[in-house]
C-alpha cells in the first residue's frame, strides 16, 4: 500500500478550506506569515507550495523575502512586529537560514502563540507533557497520514533513525502517545541493520539516499520516509523505494509522501492558532 500524501493532504486541505469558509462569514481570514531569507532553490520551491496550498484553503499568506546579506537584527525585529500584529495567527521562519544569521535566536523570538512549525521550545515542552499544544508540522503531518489509512500503531515496535529536535524526537514522543513502543536511532547507534529489521514501523530522517534497503526491514513494515535527497536533478528519499516496497505493508513516496501531509499541519497549526486568536479577541 502507498501512503499517498499528497492525495490525502488534497483531501483534508478540502475539509479545511469548508472550516475557513464557515468561519471567515463572522471573522477575518486566518493568516500566515512566511519569513524567507536568500534564494536557496530549494526553499523557494517550500515557499511556493506553502503559498499556493494557502491559498487553495482560503487562507491569507504574506511573504517576506530577505535578500542573504540581511542582519540579524532586521529579521529578528521583523519577527517581533509580526508577533504584535493581530492580523498574524501563525509564523514560520523558512530554514535553512545564511551562515550569517543565528538560526537559534531568531526562532526563539517567534511567540509560542503565533509558532505555525510548532518548534517553540514552549510547544514541545508542552508535546513532551502530553498536553494540548502546536506540534512539530512534519511528524504531526505523519500522525495525521496514519491515521488516514487507518495504521494502528498501538502496541507495535516503532524505530525512529534521526534524532532531530524537529522530525525525530517529535515523532518519537507523538507515536509514543498513539501507544507504540519506541527505539530511537543515530548516527553513533551500532549495527543500525539490527534494530531497523525488528520495526513494525519505521521512520526515516536522516538525509542520506537509500540509506535503508531491503536487507535491514522486515516484511510487513510501515515505512515513513521523510529523506528529501536530490542527486542529477531527482529526488531520492532515505529509503530505497523500489527495493522496500515488495516488503512493505505500506511506505510513503519521496517525492508524493510526507512532505504534502507537512504542509498540510501548517495549515492546520495556522488554523488552531487562529481559532485561539478569534475566540479570544470576540470573547
Amino acid at each position: 500500500m502507498i501512503l499517498d500524501g499528497k492525495k490525502t493532504a488534497k483531501l483534508q486541505n478540502d475539509i479545511l478550506k469548508n472550516k475557513i469558509a464557515e468561519d471567515v462569514k463572522q471573522w477575518r481570514q486566518p493568516h500566515l506569515a512566511i519569513i524567507l531569507v536568500g534564494s536557496h532553490p530549494a526553499s523557494l520551491s517550500y515557499i511556493k507550495g506553502k503559498l499556493k496550498a494557502a491559498e487553495s484553503v482560503g487562507m491569507k499568506a504574506t511573504l517576506h523575502h530577505y535578500e542573504e546579506n540581511v542582519s540579524s537584527d532586521e529579521i529578528y525585529n521583523k519577527i517581533k512586529t509580526l508577533n504584535q500584529d493581530n492580523d498574524v495567527d501563525g509564523m514560520i521562519l523558512q530554514l535553512p537560514l545564511p551562515k550569517n544569521l543565528d538560526e537559534e535566536i531568531l526562532t526563539k523570538a517567534i511567540d509560542a502563540s503565533k509558532d505555525a512549525d510548532g518548534f517553540h521550545v514552549m510547544n514541545q515542552g508542552l508535546m513532551y507533557q502530553g498536553k494540548p499544544n502546536i506540534k512539530p508540522a512534519t511528524p504531526y503531518g505523519m500522525t495525521l497520514l496514519l491515521e488516514a489509512y487507518n495504521i494502528d500503531v498501538k502496541g507495535k515496535h516503532a524505530v525512529i533513525v534521526g534524532r532531530s529536535n524537529i522530525v525525530g524526537f517529535p515523532i518519537a514522543r507523538l507515536l509514543m502517545d498513539m501507544g507504540a513502543t519506541i527505539t530511537v536511532c543515530h548516527s553513533k547507534t551500532k549495527d543500525l541493520a539490527y534494530h531497523t529489521k525488528q520495526a513494525d514501523v519505521l521512520v526515516v530522517s536522516v538525509g542520506k539516499k537509500h540509506l535503508i534497503d531491503a536487507s535491514m526491514v522486515k516484511d510487513g513494515v510501515v515505512v515513513l520516509d521523510v529523506g528529501i535527497n536530490k542527486v542529477d536533478q531527482k529526488l531520492f528519499g532515505d529509503v530505497n523505494y523500489e527495493d522496500v516496497y515488495e516488503k512493505a505493508y505500506a511506505i510513503t513516496p519521496v517525492p508524493g509522501g510526507v512532505g504534502p501531509m507537512t504542509i498540510h499541519a501548517l495549515l492546520l497549526n495556522t488554523y488552531h492558532l487562529y481559532e485561539n486568536h478569534v475566540k479570544i479577541m470576540h470573547k
